[in-house]
């Protein structure tokens, strides 16, 4: 084959390797979210942070990541991820390290959304002549039914994809490279593109 003319990362993460978190080790993740979500600094009432919903695990650079949204008693949803190191497969989690954000925009105030995205950045990534992009995790909800497999599509590329469990994904992406933005789409077991979202869209 001829060299690439596009020489970006695809498909960086490993796919998800452990189911979803329930009981003790669900708990353990979430009060790490709690925690993150308590030092969040604003002027209004959050209130408490209800039950975890997780989604499928990404290990990307030796660290495995478990995004999470819940409902907070006020209303509000927070988003974020609880991600940890082992030492070897089989190995004890540790290192862990908690992220959380909050928003007012949720899928229930908003029935005409087919896709309900949440992101964070992991890392930067450098590539040939200076040009850089960031290395982003992505998660989302399937809101309309059928769905099989999500992607991130950064321009012409398919860069990464995932399949749904209970309706949930989480995809790793290279994003704002060059002008490209990760857009996600969701995929029936036909392959038939049933929706499509740029994380960037109002």
């Amino acid at each position: 084959m001829p060299p690439s003319e596009r020489p970006i990362p695809q498909f960086i993460a490993e796919p998800p390797q452990e189911a979803l978190p329930y009981g003790r080790w669900a708990e353990a993740l979430a009060e790490r979210l709690r925690a993150a979500f308590r030092e969040i600094q604003s002027d209004e009432d959050l209130g408490e942070v209800g039950e975890v919903r997780w989604f499928p695990d990404r290990s990307w650079e030796g660290r495995t990541y478990f995004p999470a949204s819940a409902t907070t008693s006020t209303g509000f949803e927070v988003f974020g991820y609880v991600s940890f190191t082992r030492e070897h497969e089989g190995a004890e989690a540790t290192a862990f390290y908690a992220v959380a954000d909050y928003t007012d925009e949720t899928a229930e105030a908003n029935p005409d959304w087919s896709l309900d995205l949440s992101d964070e950045e992991l890392g930067p990534w450098r590539g040939p002549q200076g040009r850089r992009g960031v290395v982003t995790l992505v998660w989302g909800v399937a809101l309309v039914p059928h769905g099989a497999i999500a992607t991130t599509e950064l321009g012409p590329t398919t860069t990464d994809q995932c399949e749904l469990v209970e309706d949930r994904f989480t995809l790793v992406s290279l994003d704002n490279y060059t002008g490209d933005y990760i857009e996600v789409r969701l995929w029936g077991e036909g392959g038939a593109q049933l929706a499509a979202e740029s994380l960037y869209e109002d």
